[in-house]
């Protein structure tokens, strides 16, 4: 093997590397990571229903209830997940205590144009490595068969599941795309039940 082909073989394996290894490092659960987060959310934002102001006013408030959250309790921060559609702020995942849900949603509220915010945060100890790792498969399988049909805008819709209860949030075309979604959903493992905050725009 030749010391030519070598090098060649190490400027073409390099650069793809590095830019993994970055991207891996920015995107943990950190004030970072949500900065770049948001740089890429706006990226495709022109493409959602919502158009780009609007993607980029609950960007905003997105980014600004993740930072409450971690200057508050880091802990608190990684346990729950964030979903903002016009204002509309939905909150899931699942606590120890009911203190840190009534603080999930008094944090949210703090952020200036917040219209609403859903609370369904689950209070309980249940979150063991199975059920974690069961609402992994789900997410992942959910996000999957809806990247994958053709009849759904994937980009409009937020997916989380806890303790097997899928949260669907955003908006849709009509409400066929929402019947597809859920149907979706329905046809997945360990599914226990699917809680629907799908709209459809204007």
């Amino acid at each position: 093997m030749s010391l030519n082909f070598l090098n060649k073989t190490r400027k073409l394996l390099f650069p793809p590397l590095t830019i993994i290894t970055v991207s891996i490092l920015l995107s943990s659960c950190s004030p970072v990571g949500l900065a770049v987060g948001a740089g890429a959310s706006l990226i495709t934002a022109s493409q959602t229903e919502k158009g780009l102001e609007v993607s980029a006013k609950d960007l905003r408030i997105k980014t600004e209830i993740n930072h409450n959250l971690f200057q508050k309790d880091h802990k608190l921060f990684g346990a729950v997940k964030v979903s903002v559609d016009n204002g509309k702020v939905l909150i899931t995942g699942s606590v120890p205590n009911p203190q840190d849900r009534i603080e999930v949603s008094k944090l949210s509220w703090k952020v200036d144009g917040v219209r609403e915010v859903i609370n369904e945060v689950q209070v309980t100890n249940k979150a063991s490595f199975t059920n974690r790792a069961k609402d992994l498969l789900i997410n992942k399988s959910l996000q999957t068969q809806l990247l994958l049909d053709q009849s759904i805008n994937f980009i409009n819709f937020s997916v989380d599941t806890v303790n097997g209860v899928v949260y669907i949030f955003g908006i849709a075309r009509d409400q066929e795309e929402i019947n597809r979604i859920i149907k979706h959903a329905r046809n997945i493992n360990y599914v226990e039940n699917i809680i629907n905050y799908m709209s459809v725009g204007n």
